[in-house]
């Protein structure tokens, strides 16, 4: 459901309403009476960071925010409130709530609302009964004298986007294959405004995409290649920033089959860098930003039926690179490089791409941060790194040092799809970096992706990470300009 975020001058004291504030804040705008002013200080100076009073017609919260910590983390412990005032909120079920910022911060009660919003997702599509007590507000009032009509707008599109993306990874393979993910990537486009071309298997198989096709060759469904671009009338980058998604809309691992069990059981998510990019193109059209973005979305799922390939194969890329397969479930740098070879046509300013692709990354950050390498894009990481703490999408940056190419040295093919059993995170970018000619950011998401119970409003599934990363990092860019 979404809600409708609406910025008022004054604090409405008849509806349910929540105060952000310090603990030293003036409280004299909540209008509390003697009581309740007593209460709320005595609860202030216990070192209570959420207080609640209750009436005969509606609620009060308190959030104190605490300024004595860094500013990143005052953004994510607000976010971090959500249970609670979700809780508050959908008990007594009122059709608008107040959010009063006595602070004047507009970046603290963003991320207040924001995380209120996201703890509020639920992918109940295919239920028979949707979840009756999931009452939320229709509306939410905020009131904060320094905020801008624009944030409101952007909290509203970016909390979409974030459901949307969320959506597509949460979606089961029968009923969101390469060819259905195109058609709601078309559907995306129609609706927030950017283009989206569709390359068939033929147009696909014209350009010899081989490792688009070798993964694909095991399926009865036919791959998708999709182009979506945003470029608005004045733009302030010379030259476009390309995304890339991974688009394995299932992945079995092909012959090197996986095991159900903590594994195939949650790779319809193996697509949550495709879901990202969408959200993203979505997210950065609908808020009109004046940056010109292409995305690619090369797209197939991954099966050992039919004529799959297997290991001992040697496949020939886009870009002429003969590749010999040591494991079928090293599948998605295979799509991802046939992408990074079509993007050179571009000349971009930056490519960046994001993907599920090693379990390797998983082990080395968990569900709390992606891993990133780079190559000739150091400043932008610096930038793309502040985003991360901002949105707390964290990232950590591994090195893409020479010595780890010789654990892809083939000896029938230029290269290996795999390399031994240490470094697996870094030998997939080193993989990747081979097909570049440009900066370029590699983020791993393979930890964050899709959980397998809630952390907040990170909810159990589809995470959309990636999307409030990388539109906080297109947003600070344009301002920049």
């Amino acid at each position: 459901m979404k809600t409708l975020l609406k910025k008022t001058e004054i604090i409405n004291h008849d509806l349910p309403s929540v105060y952000l504030i310090r603990r030293n804040s003036d409280l004299s705008p909540a209008r509390f009476t003697d009581e309740e002013m007593v209460y709320v200080r005595s609860r202030i100076e216990k070192g209570d960071d959420f207080i609640q009073i209750r009436k005969l017609d509606k609620y009060i919260c308190l959030v104190v925010s605490d300024e004595s910590r860094p500013f990143f983390d005052q953004l994510e412990l607000l976010r971090r409130f959500a249970p609670k005032l979700h809780s508050i909120v959908k008990e007594h079920d009122h059709a608008e709530l107040m959010v009063a910022d006595i602070i004047n911060d507009p970046e603290l009660v963003f991320a207040l609302v924001e995380g209120l919003i996201l703890y509020n997702y639920r992918f109940e599509k295919y239920r028979k009964q949707s979840d009756s007590t999931n009452a939320f507000p229709s509306s939410i009032s905020i009131y904060c004298p320094y905020l801008q009509e624009d944030d409101l707008s952007r909290l509203e599109v970016l909390t979409q986007a974030v459901y949307l993306a969320r959506d597509l990874v949460n979606e089961p393979l029968s009923h969101l294959n390469a060819g259905g993910l195109a058609e709601r990537l078309k559907s995306m486009g129609s609706d927030s405004g950017f283009s989206v071309e569709v390359m068939d298997k033929s147009r696909i198989e014209s350009l010899k995409m081989g490792g688009l096709l070798a993964v694909n060759r095991g399926s009865v469904d036919p791959p998708s290649f999709s182009i979506l671009e945003w470029k608005p009338d004045k733009y302030v980058n010379e030259r476009p920033f390309v995304l890339i998604g991974k688009g394995i809309v299932f992945d079995t691992g092909g012959l090197s089959l996986k095991p159900t069990a903590n594994s195939m059981d949650y790779m319809k998510s193996d697509m949550a860098g495709a879901a990202a990019v969408a959200g993203i193109m979505f997210a950065i059209s609908q808020n009109k930003l004046p940056v010109h973005v292409i995305g690619l979305i090369p797209a197939t799922d991954n099966r050992p039926g039919g004529n799959a390939f297997v290991p001992g194969d040697v496949i020939t890329m886009y870009d002429g690179t003969t590749v010999e397969v040591m494991n079928t479930d090293a599948e998605g740098r295979l799509l991802l490089a046939d992408a990074l070879s079509w993007a050179k046509q571009y000349d971009p300013c930056l490519v960046i791409d994001i993907a599920t692709l090693t379990g390797s990354a998983a082990a080395a950050v968990g569900s709390q941060g992606s891993v990133v390498m780079q190559k000739s894009a150091g400043e932008w990481y610096d930038s793309l790194e502040e985003s991360g703490y901002y949105t707390h999408e964290r990232l950590v940056k591994f090195p893409l040092w020479e010595e780890y190419a010789e654990m892809l040295k083939s000896d029938i093919a230029d290269i290996k799809n795999l390399g031994g059993k240490e470094a697996g995170a870094i030998t997939a970018g080193k993989f990747l970096e081979r097909f570049i000619s440009f900066p370029w950011l590699h983020i791993d998401i393979a930890g964050p992706a899709y959980l397998n119970s809630e952390d907040n409003y990170r909810k159990k599934g589809g995470t959309a990470v990636g999307v409030r990363l990388l539109f906080d990092f297109f947003v600070r860019y344009s301002l920049k300009r």
